[in-house]
């Protein structure tokens, strides 16, 4: 893919990806019910199957491989579900998904705010 739209270190979100991270996404939307969350810490495999996680999401999943959920077609709102059982944030998730530390991620983030409009 390409455009200037994209965003490097980022896997694009579009409609293939969509469909291909359907079942990750439903049970990460899952973890809304505390209940559920309950019921993934008590077997994660079982929780997973349940959901028709293919082998590569549940891997993914089994080794809290955050950029490993994303290409797997993880939407990182709906993997923020996840990242909360695990104690993690959505700037967690972005430093991952950047490769960058949750410190510079941070500053990165102030430091694009304090730019001037350019448009």
């Amino acid at each position: 893919m390409s455009g200037s739209w994209e965003i490097f270190g980022t896997t694009p979100f579009d409609g293939e990806m969509a469909q291909r991270g359907y079942a990750l996404n439903k049970m990460c939307f899952s973890f809304n019910n505390a209940a559920n969350r309950a019921a993934f810490k008590a077997d994660e495999g079982a929780y997973m199957r349940a959901h028709g996680l293919n082998g590569e999401q549940a891997k993914a999943i089994r080794e809290r491989d955050v950029l490993g959920l994303l290409a797997a077609g993880g939407n990182v709102y709906y993997l923020a579900k996840f990242a909360g059982i695990l104690g993690l944030d959505v700037q967690d998730l972005g430093a991952a998904q950047t490769g960058m530390s949750k410190e510079a991620f941070k500053a990165r983030l102030v430091a694009q705010n304090e730019q001037p409009e350019t448009m």
